[in-house]
């Protein structure tokens, strides 16, 4: 019997919860698989990272073995069950239940081809059952209530509930436990408190780096496994991302695909070649060196990774891709037909002009100007020279917003600069700070 708590989804953090928090819900929950079963033996692969929890997942087998409810004989019966914690090395695919077993025994982990199941051959070939800390945190609930109880929640495909990590451009961020049926909508504007900063909800990405986004339009879905399958996403562990109308979706798809291809365990050949590829197309959009037939290029890529794909890693990373694609395909024309980001959050597609006619000589973005590319001086207006501009984005960050000189151009040249002899000027409400 085995507990995946090998939690790798960047912003995720629910099995980290549950094991610092109720360590003995979940090693009763494998206590009770086990002896349905005849395990003798439980595993908990949890992650290096989480010190607190492999400490009270410790203290919860030690409480556990003196009240008798593990160990040789438990309860003065026949069965006899004793768990294990290992802690992984922080790879995201040992995730992957195959790969987990394989790093168990010692070695790299890596996948196993699916040809024979775990449950006949599994962790050191024999046979093995292995569920993530949540189903094995709801076994208890259901013994002691019934299966009625735990149906009569959720939807007809997706019972009982769900934790989920609610981080991104969302004002209240933390862990949330819903029914399954609960629509995205009261997710994020009733729990979660709806978009900070007065921005525009633009897109949910969920199920971790092999999810996908969900736009605006969506956003009364169901949350359930086979709808958010539909959508082009999935459930996966629970983390959920929200986006407001300043992320670049093309950007989202490059900076997962790039996570997923340095993670890839590289045994074969669609996902170690195929997402390095598709990392570097998605790059040179984002980079203002995209050309035609590149979305079809990745859409090739995309359908070879989850044909050939050895394990669930390779066959969903082009999720991100193909979701964002599916949804705002006009973002990624943008990028490659005009050279323009319309989130104008790609650095390379930016620019930074400062208005002569709002500038108020205040000196400010000038001195904050880390590549000192500023211009400028008492009464006398600044210009950004853009052979030395990096695009930072500081002097827009900076400048007073009752001034608003600083803007940002994505697609379209920059306005000349003032000639030298028109720049000084005179201007009653100047006050250098």
């Amino acid at each position: 019997m085995i507990v995946n708590a090998d939690e790798g989804d960047p912003g995720a953090f629910m099995d980290r919860a549950l094991l610092e928090g109720n360590p003995h819900s979940i090693l009763e929950g494998l206590i009770l698989g086990g002896y349905a079963i005849g395990a003798q033996e439980g595993y908990i692969y949890v992650r290096q990272e989480y010190p607190l929890a492999v400490k009270n997942i410790h203290l919860a087998i030690e409480q556990a073995e003196a009240y008798g409810f593990l160990g040789e004989n438990i309860l003065g019966s026949p069965f006899s069950f004793k768990v294990l914690v290992h802690q992984g090395a922080g790879a995201f695919v040992c995730g992957e239940s195959t790969a987990l077993m394989t790093a168990l025994e010692g070695r790299v982990g890596e996948p196993r081809p699916k040809y024979t199941r775990s449950n006949i051959k599994g962790l050191w070939e024999r046979p093995s059952v292995l569920n993530n800390v949540e189903t094995w945190a709801n076994v208890p609930l259901i013994i002691n209530n019934g299966a009625d109880w735990f149906t009569q929640i959720g939807t007809e495909g997706s019972k009982g509930t769900k934790i989920f990590s609610l981080v991104g451009k969302i004002t209240n961020t933390g862990l949330v436990e819903v029914p399954m049926g609960i629509t995205l909508r009261d997710i994020i504007y009733n729990i979660g408190g709806g978009i900070p900063n007065g921005k525009r909800f633009k897109a949910v990405q969920t199920g971790g780096p092999s999810g996908g986004c969900i736009p605006e339009a969506q956003l009364d879905l169901e949350v359930g496994f086979d709808e958010l399958t539909k959508a082009g996403s999935m459930m996966g562990s629970g983390g959920m991302i929200v986006l407001d109308e300043d992320t670049c979706m093309v950007d989202v798809a490059r900076y997962f695909t790039e996570f997923l291809t340095d993670e890839s365990c590289g045994k074969c050949v669609p996902c170690r070649e195929g997402l390095r590829q598709m990392n570097r197309i998605l790059t040179n959009i984002t980079n203002g060196k995209g050309k035609e037939g590149d979305i079809e290029i990745l859409e090739e890529l995309s359908e070879t990774a989850i044909e050939a794909s050895l394990c669930a890693l390779g066959k969903s990373a082009p999720n991100p891709f193909l979701s964002t694609l599916h949804y705002f395909r006009d973002e990624y024309e943008a990028h490659i037909k005009e050279k323009r980001c319309p989130a104008m959050a790609c650095k390379e597609l930016i620019a930074y002009h400062i208005d002569p006619k709002k500038c108020q000589a205040c000196m400010i973005c000038l001195r904050k100007c880390p590549a000192e590319a500023i211009d400028g001086g008492k009464k006398k207006i600044h210009v950004i020279d853009q052979e030395k501009c990096t695009n930072c984005g500081t002097c827009f960050e900076v400048c007073p917003s009752r001034f608003g000189a600083v803007t940002k151009i994505s697609g379209e040249p920059v306005p000349p600069a003032v000639p030298e002899e028109e720049r000084n000027i005179i201007r009653k409400n100047t006050k250098n700070e």
